[in-house]
């Protein structure tokens, strides 16, 4: 299996030490962003059975996915992605409770986003 540069950067980038909760990630298609954020729900340790679809939400302009493993409702503190699908296909990434489970959410992204090319 080949990574992207994007998500090789990326994989890089999440397990330096930061002082961000925050990543931003740019998907070269709708269809890459999608998986993406599925797989962070899937690699979840609440509700990793659930899988997240576009949807038009009131107060937006664009469909919008979003995934949180979350104990707690609301929180994006634990782990959490949610994009417009829109160009340019931006991801907003934001928590991981602990490395551990940040980690697994993040391995089980990418492992989603390739598998669409397999």
């Amino acid at each position: 299996m080949t990574i992207s540069p994007t998500l090789k950067n990326l994989q890089e980038r999440m397990f330096k030490l930061k002082l961000s909760i925050k990543d931003i990630i740019k998907f070269l298609d709708e269809s890459k962003l999608i998986k993406f954020i599925q797989g962070i729900q899937a690699g979840s340790a609440v509700d990793s059975h659930v899988t997240p679809e576009p949807w038009e939400m009131p107060g937006y302009d664009n469909k919008i996915i979003m995934a949180s493993g979350s104990f707690t409702q609301g929180s994006s503190i634990e782990i959490s992605a949610d994009a417009p699908i829109k160009p340019p296909y931006i991801a907003f990434m934001q928590g991981g409770l602990t490395y551990e489970s940040g980690k697994l959410c993040l391995m089980k992204a990418l492992e989603c986003e390739n598998n669409l090319a397999d």
